[in-house]
């Protein structure tokens, strides 16, 4: 069956649906039909911004809620088709000084979801959006979903502890949950307020600035980097594919770039802004986890996914969402 057909008249329930991947993610399932409900909290810093669905403003509903809140969850998940799990503490930095909160939202706020759709709505398909942060730093590469999870930092231990628990609830309660470790993400709706998670975006605004981009260490460090629509197109291919629940996949593109090539790259399109090596900071260093690129052969082989959009193509489109945009973000 066609994924315009599967989405068509289903509900779906998009936690931190006005964030960057989730606001994306939301854009296309109306596209594709389907009646779309996003909880988000807004947390300050975390990226939600009202403005990443104003095109599809009025053919959604928003629910100013968190996911920790039992009462609106159990609320929520009632007659719902699918649940896209995005609502979470994705930052690396902030997850070493505010621990507890990273725990709280992250693990926390999972088991109320699961919790809410055991006793409210057990048939519904559960899909998680994970890191690939879970692996920690690389034995060997690339990494496969069979590779040690040694997490670096609190919100990689809080992912795979959320994750366990969407497998768990699969085996134990019968509801149908997958899970994603997913590479560094770039593209249009991402918050450009601060550079603590997303360098990738980050780069992008400091070329539009013209202003130097700061590569750290010697930049060789490398990592695959995936353009969102291509992570929206893997979600949802995920969701419609029947033998995908109760796994692990890695989503990535599996072709390794060093942070001072993006750069130039970066540059060289947008045709303004300079690298310029700089010292990791302290906070980044207890983080950084070194080169990661990962093996897709898996989620290729169950599901037919494998991305489209080449590192060009994306970086050109995010500059110009960006130059035409740049009031809402900055």
């Amino acid at each position: 069956m066609e994924k315009k057909e599967i989405f068509k008249e289903k509900e779906v329930l998009v936690t931190g649906g006005l964030g960057f991947i989730g606001s994306n993610l939301c854009i296309e399932l109306v596209k594709l039909g389907a009646h779309v409900t996003i909880v988000d909290n807004m947390l300050p810093r975390q990226g939600g911004n009202l403005f990443n669905i104003k095109d599809i403003e009025d053919k959604v509903r928003v629910n100013f809620s968190d996911v920790r809140n039992s009462l609106s969850m159990n609320h929520l998940v009632k007659g719902k088709d699918y649940v896209f799990h995005l609502a979470g503490q994705v930052n690396h930095v902030d997850s070493m000084r505010n621990p507890i909160q990273d725990l709280e939202i992250n693990c926390r706020g999972t088991l109320v979801l699961l919790e809410a759709l055991r006793h409210n709505n057990r048939s519904a398909r559960v899909i998680f959006a994970g890191t690939r942060g879970e692996y920690g730093s690389s034995v060997k590469l690339p990494v496969d979903e069979d590779h040690p999870t040694n997490p670096k930092g609190i919100y990689a231990v809080t992912n795979l502890t959320a994750e366990k628990m969407v497998l768990v609830y699969h085996d134990i309660f019968g509801i149908k949950g997958v899970c994603l470790r997913i590479t560094n993400t770039y593209g249009p709706r991402h918050q450009m307020a601060h550079d603590e998670y997303g360098v990738f975006n980050w780069f992008i605004r400091k070329a539009i600035d013209d202003e130097d981009i700061p590569v750290f260490g010697d930049g060789r460090i490398l990592r695959d980097f995936l353009y969102v629509d291509d992570l929206v197109e893997c979600m949802l291919s995920v969701a419609a594919t029947e033998e995908a629940y109760g796994e692990v996949f890695n989503v990535g593109t599996g072709i390794p770039v060093s942070f001072i090539d993006i750069a130039k790259k970066i540059a060289q399109i947008a045709g303004s802004g300079r690298p310029k090596f700089t010292e990791f900071t302290q906070e980044r260093k207890e983080v950084e986890p070194g080169d990661y690129y990962t093996d897709i052969s898996k989620i290729k082989r169950i599901t037919g996914w494998e991305p489209r959009v080449s590192l060009e193509e994306g970086i050109a489109r995010t500059v110009e969402y960006y130059r035409k945009y740049k009031k809402e973000y900055w």
